[in-house]
């Protein structure tokens, strides 16, 4: 039977090696907040044929309006987010590109105020970490029962600390999307990170689980070794739960859209990581908790 947990130090080398350059990135440019952050208008047109997006891009800019992002979708629909502007700029852009462009429908207008911008980033902070909190008294909760010296709160605090793994990559990866795309992060991007929260904690529960099982089966044993069976027991599992999920994100990147794309890139950039953490991090790090401070 293959060690697998002989090679932990490998494992977190490996991922401070995919979490430090978004750190870099993080701290020293952020990340690219959307309207829904800042505040502005987000607007949404359908033209008569399809356009160029730098022409579109240049064009709203000689109106004196500053522009977040354009984005493109199906039937010449185009979507423009700019930052805090005017209602009488918003007014004058309609006949402006009816001029340049032919026909233009305007389909959508909607303003984002600086202050709910504001909020949103407060409450998308409180909610990431009550979901953390939970977690980990759960966890702590449901695996009390575990043969001593083993500690239920170890369970909970690897799992949270895999799952912290998994956002600073998620969070690194955008703020280097945003440094060198102009990526911006919105309200989807929260909802995708609190999904890969979920499925983060999910799959390594599952593997906790089963350590608890083989904890009360193989007493006696190092827990090193009953850490390595249980991985292995359920390596298959968590690569087939990931992989069903990994297909169909990728149709999804393919053909949902652009308003999709960054969303599901976020969500597939997750759910890898999430994998990854579950089984090599989250009981890698129970290990060597296990043998540095165990007993």
């Amino acid at each position: 039977m293959s060690n697998l947990m002989k090679y932990k130090i490998w494992y977190f080398i490996f991922s401070l090696l995919i979490i430090l350059p978004g750190l870099y990135f993080l701290f020293t440019s952020g990340l690219k907040l959307g309207i829904d952050f800042t505040g502005g208008a987000l607007l949404e047109y359908s033209f008569e044929k399809s356009i160029n997006l730098n022409d579109l891009k240049q064009q709203v800019s000689l109106q004196g309006i500053e522009i977040g992002q354009v984005t493109s979708s199906e039937n010449n629909i185009y979507i423009i987010r700019t930052k805090p502007v005017e209602q009488s700029k918003i007014s004058k852009l309609k006949s402006f590109l009816n001029e340049k462009f032919g026909k233009v429908e305007e389909r959508r207008v909607e303003f984002v105020g600086p202050v709910i911008g504001s909020e949103l980033k407060q409450k998308a902070l409180i909610g990431v970490t009550l979901a953390a909190l939970v977690i980990v008294l759960y966890i702590a909760f449901s695996f009390r029962k575990i043969p001593k010296p083993t500690s239920s709160w170890r369970f909970g605090i690897t799992a949270v600390l895999a799952l912290v793994h998994d956002i600073l990559v998620v969070v690194g990866v955008f703020a280097i999307f945003g440094k060198l795309l102009g990526v911006e992060v919105d309200t989807l991007f929260v909802t995708a990170l609190l999904t890969v929260i979920g499925f983060s904690v999910h799959d390594t529960i599952v593997v906790f689980d089963r350590i608890r099982e083989n904890l009360v089966k193989h007493m006696g044993r190092k827990f090193i070794d009953v850490a390595n069976l249980s991985v292995i027991q359920t390596l298959g599992r968590s690569l087939n739960t990931s992989l069903t999920v990994v297909f169909v994100l990728l149709a999804l990147l393919l053909f949902g859209g652009e308003t999709l794309r960054w969303f599901v890139v976020a969500l597939l950039i997750g759910i890898v990581s999430g994998t990854y953490s579950s089984i090599f991090n989250a009981t890698a790090l129970l290990v060597w908790w296990e043998e540095k401070l165990g007993h």
